[in-house]
């Protein structure tokens, strides 16, 4: 397993029957996670600390319950990069700290190229791996099917003090812009992609990871570059095997390189315990 163990704003402080107690800067949250299926609490005092829980509804969705003060969005720092946080509905905070693995594997990927490169972010969402590979000093194209989830991302790069650097913003459905793509004869040199288990594109169009997933990834080869550096899936899809997403990628990609696969997963402070938090499959040339 790939560990997130470099933050010095994030941290998890405790964790137990299907929640964990994080800090957020100067904010601490208890959010569930249903891989925490143990009951025992390792630090039970820390719990107090708590700003905010969000609680979930036996009818579906949920709602935040605030203990403490809590500002409308702050932000938090990893090394360089700089991000703004805001609790949101179901959950979220606009960030998963745990792609600090994969940011930090972008960026000297990257940087150790020596020549210019472009990265295709497909799935964007609030832009880490955009504001990482931007950091890196690639060229980024990032897609989101999301405007507001855009207009965040726009954010975070304005924050991390990147507002001047080359990123092209798409509001889109992500299949539609990369069969445009082909047609233009665009093409890039790394290649992100971190899809929903379900979702609806801009114009209702659905996606099922199963059932989609495979096709997406053949697609994107014909938008590769004749010296691809990376191609990246994340996923978080209940019931999918990282293998799965390593064989998807050696039945795609013809080039050499190195295939590979496995867990991320973020540390629990003062103890050995670690939260699995994700999978990925990548390819590197």
């Amino acid at each position: 397993m790939d560990v997130a163990k470099n933050w010095k704003d994030y941290e998890i402080l405790d964790m137990a029957d299907g929640e964990k107690l994080e800090r957020w800067g100067d904010v601490v949250l208890i959010r569930p996670d249903p891989q925490i299926i143990w009951k025992e609490k390792t630090y039970p005092e820390k719990w107090k600390q708590a700003n905010a829980r969000y609680n979930r509804s036996s009818s579906g969705g949920g709602g935040w319950k605030y203990l403490k003060k809590v500002p409308a969005n702050w932000q938090v720092h990893y090394k360089d990069l700089t991000f703004n946080i805001k609790p949101m509905g179901f959950k979220h905070t606009g960030l998963f700290p745990e792609q600090a693995v994969n940011w930090d594997w972008m960026i000297e990927k990257i940087q150790n190229a020596k020549r210019p490169i472009k990265v295709l972010n497909l799935f964007a969402y609030t832009g880490g791996a955009t504001v990482a590979c931007s950091y890196a000093g690639a060229q980024v194209c990032h897609v989101d099917s999301s405007k507001g989830m855009t207009t965040w991302a726009k954010e975070n790069i304005a924050s991390s003090g990147l507002a001047d650097r080359p990123v092209r913003f798409i509001v889109d459905d992500v299949v539609k812009f990369v069969n445009r793509e082909i047609r233009r004869g665009n093409q890039y040199d790394g290649i992100i992609m971190d899809p929903p288990s379900y979702g609806r594109g801009t114009n209702g169009e659905v996606w099922k990871f199963e059932e989609n997933i495979a096709d997406l990834v053949a697609l994107c080869t014909k938008v590769l570059s004749d010296k691809p550096l990376f191609f990246l899936i994340n996923s978080y899809t209940t019931g999918i095997s990282s293998t799965v997403l390593e064989n998807i990628l050696r039945l795609n990609i013809t080039k050499h390189g190195k295939f590979s696969h496995g867990e991320v997963g973020l540390p629990m402070t003062d103890s050995k315990l670690v939260l699995p938090c994700g999978i990925y499959g990548k390819w590197e040339g």
